[in-house]
């Protein structure tokens, strides 16, 4: 009698993507704030804000620099 062993190797490698999909959803959600906190501090420069940190991680945002809000615009 001949023993298939094709199937074996299948469920080892969904075995090995599945741990990496958890290990992976795990470290986003553990470093999803600093990532989107560097995402918006390099982001500010470019519109031409300044970067203001908030309580958490993850609530920073972009706020107008002094004498760069649309109100000074049209004064």
């Amino acid at each position: 009698m001949k023993i298939n062993k094709k199937g074996q190797a299948l469920v080892e490698y969904v075995i090995i993507i599945g741990l990496i999909t958890v290990l992976t959803v795990a470290l986003v959600t553990y470093f999803g704030g600093y990532l989107k906190d560097a995402i918006t501090k390099s982001s500010c420069p470019l519109i031409g804000e300044e970067y203001k940190p908030g309580e958490k991680r993850g609530d920073g945002e972009c706020v107008p620099k002094e004498g760069n809000s649309i109100e000074d615009l049209f004064k």
